[in-house]
């Protein structure tokens, strides 16, 4: 059992019981004879349906006002033949402003139980072992971040979007130099370059909020693909062609798939995603600017405008980003 305080100054109880069981003595609550053999559609229903039975045996108050917080209840079928349905129980509301300590009590069970406490500002939960029935000691209530705190967490999250492009994404450096071999220009080196910002942008969002999923398997194979794409057609081409920034923004949907993995990995809720979504993203232009500003200072700046560029630099750099990217999509479709 846990309890969650989020930046927004929500909280939420989770309770993960035996379905059944739980079925069982609401009904004997209730002076009704139990049925042993509901379904997980049949369990969730009347657990639905008993939600001012449930809410006479738990309490949760905030300095001792007592709060009525939102219930849903969710049953998942058996994870196999001896597994019982298992009912996820979670409670949400706000927390009462000025609140600084709770107390909780739950008495659906006959043993002791661990109270998990988790706050977004901190690295580790503490626990509790509680009675059941008997209400907790007044536990403390994280305190909301202050302004100081919020603008460390935007930058730890502009930082870490930064290190998904330099130093630990290779992928993306390469497919910028790619375009950044053929578009030396500022005009149409801007055009792909936002282009491509933008559609990255779109796929982080909507990854992030489930709205997208896709295999990370099949997003890292496209992105091979699609550095070898650029590479070869710098060989091929020496002019940028107009659906170039077409392929270039369908490519940037790709790659913010793969963007979206940094984030959902560090198991944010969705408020804090929200909140690490704006920094993140910063982080990641940032680091797109300083794959091509050391481009153009190491290449571009020097020997941009020199009669052999192409000859020298574009097809050897473009035949060497082709072949590692081929062999990445080899390897790749191996899986």
């Amino acid at each position: 059992m846990a309890v969650s305080f989020h930046a927004d100054s929500t909280y939420q109880v989770d309770i993960v019981t035996d379905a059944l069981a739980l079925a069982e003595k609401l009904e004997a609550a209730a002076s009704r004879s139990p049925t042993a053999a509901m379904g997980p559609a049949e369990l969730q229903s009347l657990l639905r349906q008993s939600d001012a039975a449930f809410r006479k045996r738990m309490t949760l108050t905030f300095e001792e006002s007592e709060v009525h917080p939102t219930i849903s209840f969710d049953v998942a079928p058996p994870a196999d033949a001896f597994s019982p349905a298992v009912a996820t129980i979670a409670l949400t509301g706000k927390v009462p402003p000025g609140a600084h300590h709770f107390t909780w009590s739950y008495g659906w069970t006959f043993t002791s139980y661990a109270l998990e406490v988790r706050d977004a500002g901190a690295e580790k939960p503490f626990s509790r072992m509680l009675e059941s029935g008997q209400p907790s000691p007044a536990l403390p209530v994280p305190s909301a971040p202050t302004r100081l705190a919020r603008i460390g967490a935007a930058w730890r999250y502009t930082r870490l979007g930064f290190s998904h492009v330099v130093p630990n994404g290779l992928d993306h450096m390469l497919f910028l130099l790619g375009l950044y071999l053929l578009s030396r220009r500022g005009e149409s080196l801007a055009l792909q370059i936002t282009a491509y910002a933008v559609a990255h942008s779109m796929a982080l969002a909507a990854s992030l909020f489930a709205v997208v999923t896709v295999s990370p398997r099949i997003v890292s194979l496209l992105m091979a693909i699609s550095i070898a794409y650029v590479a070869i057609e710098n060989l091929v081409s020496a002019e940028l062609k107009s659906w170039r920034v077409f392929l270039v923004f369908a490519f940037g949907l790709i790659h913010g798939l793969r963007f979206a993995e940094g984030l959902t990995g560090l198991g944010l809720s969705r408020p804090e995603l929200a909140a690490a979504l704006l920094p993140f993203n910063v982080g990641l232009e940032a680091g797109q600017l300083a794959v091509v500003g050391a481009a153009f200072a190491l290449i571009g700046w020097r020997f941009g405008d020199t009669a052999w560029y192409r000859s020298r630099i574009v097809l050897p750099a473009s035949t060497l980003l082709a072949c590692t990217a081929v062999y990445w999509t080899i390897e790749r479709l191996s899986f």
